[in-house]
């Protein structure tokens, strides 16, 4: 995998580069899944800084995962935006895949909302659904956190037991039921990817206790609560995973689906920033 450097120098650097394009200090940081880069059309006053551009960030390959990060405004509310993520699939260690939160706890964030495409491997989800993560199963065979720990940014070992804030749940529970909406709830299994899964291993999920699956969100969770930070995790459940319907996986029904959602999407995200 690819070995950028993630240490506590490099994220003090991207920190440093993306102040100089902004005055902003942002309290809530935003990680958006495929298709969902919409909730972008939120923020005002918006500053826009590609990835590029910014030392030791990685660039996103991935269609739907534009690369760039935003800084401005949500209902008053200070935010970060990245617009785009990255995954271990397309070859990042998985700190590196993380690096973008370390900088944004750096930048000043306190509470984290991360958003991803699901596939629900719970019969009872249809596509289109919004899941809370309640929690996850990191099945990736790997972990942020390998190696030397640099006690200024976490514990050698961390605390997962509530790695998706309650408080936060119920947050955008009451934001939801403002709009007559219930969210769905449930657990959040990520895979490596990038090939779909089979439907022996759904199986083989759905008996571990997993809602969803999906090939990101669990390393940035780790990271961001291993830095302090409070994490609010949204699935949409964009397609049902394989072997539950007699049809074939595609990114095409994922992006279709999220474009499906995005106004509802849009307008609980802007009932739960304020409250966050």
């Amino acid at each position: 995998m690819t070995n950028t450097p993630t240490s506590a120098n490099h994220i003090q650097e991207a920190a440093d580069y993306i102040r100089s394009k902004t005055n902003l200090t942002p309290e809530i940081g935003l990680i958006l899944g495929s298709g969902l880069g919409i909730l972008a059309n939120l923020i005002e006053d918006a500053v826009s800084i590609p990835y590029e551009e910014i030392p030791h960030f990685p660039v996103s390959t991935v269609e739907g995962h534009e690369g760039e990060l935003l800084l401005g405004t949500i209902q008053g509310r200070p935010v970060v935006m990245m617009k785009g993520r990255f995954h271990m699939y397309e070859g990042y260690a998985p700190s590196v895949t993380a690096f973008p939160v370390r900088v944004m706890k750096n930048l000043g964030i306190a509470s984290l909302l991360v958003t991803n495409a699901a596939g629900g491997v719970n019969t009872s989800f249809v596509p289109g659904d919004l899941m809370l993560l309640s929690d996850h199963l990191n099945l990736t065979g790997n972990s942020p956190l390998i190696g030397p720990n640099d006690n200024a940014l976490g514990v050698r070992f961390p605390d997962l037991s509530e790695a998706y804030s309650r408080r936060l749940r119920q947050v955008a529970k009451d934001a939801a039921s403002e709009h007559a909406f219930t969210f769905k709830e449930g657990v959040y299994a990520g895979l490596l990817g990038p090939s779909y899964e089979t439907p022996a291993e759904i199986r083989m999920l759905r008996t571990l206790g997993a809602d969803a699956v999906g090939m990101s969100t669990v390393s940035e969770t780790i990271v961001a609560r291993h830095a302090g930070i409070e994490v609010l995790g949204i699935s949409c459940i964009t397609n049902m995973a394989a072997g539950i319907l007699d049809q074939p996986l595609s990114h095409a029904e994922v992006m279709e689906t999220a474009e499906l959602v995005k106004e509802k999407f849009l307008s609980l995200v802007l009932s739960i920033i304020p409250k966050m």
